[in-house]
């Protein structure tokens, strides 16, 4: 990954998850909003199933084109929603997990003033801001 000021740019083979936390720690950012398109060659993305309380993994082994990719970043927690589109025009969308880049993948990250804080929600069990 490369950094123009607020443009991240993602090379072939990035897992834009894991990639983008290491630069969020390396760089001391307490808390971020960030947008992207691209592409992955391969992701995994989520459904969070109500009943159970538990995401449900949607494995995605194809190459798609990422639409959209928004989300917020804290050292701690990445969290983010995906819009994918495949070669037939269709599209899936949920949390992403995983998404491995290729052939590239441009961001803009932007930081907040304040740390995001997180705080467990009984009903729900998910970490949300609080």
């Amino acid at each position: 990954m490369r950094a123009y000021g607020s443009l991240l740019v993602f090379d072939k083979g990035d897992d834009v998850l894991a990639t983008l936390q290491q630069f969020v720690v390396e760089q001391r950012i307490l808390s971020a909003w960030f947008q992207a398109i691209g592409a992955f060659e391969s992701s995994v993305i989520a459904y969070w199933n109500r009943e159970t309380k538990q995401y449900e993994d949607i494995p995605v082994d194809e190459q798609v084109e990422v639409l959209s990719l928004a989300g917020n970043v804290s050292p701690s927690k990445i969290h983010a929603h995906v819009v994918l589109g495949r070669r037939d025009g269709s599209t899936l969308g949920g949390h992403l997990k995983k998404g491995i880049v290729f052939p590239t993948l441009e961001m803009h990250l932007a930081r907040l003033e304040h740390e995001i804080v997180r705080a467990r929600d009984e009903e729900t069990g998910l970490e949300l801001i609080r």
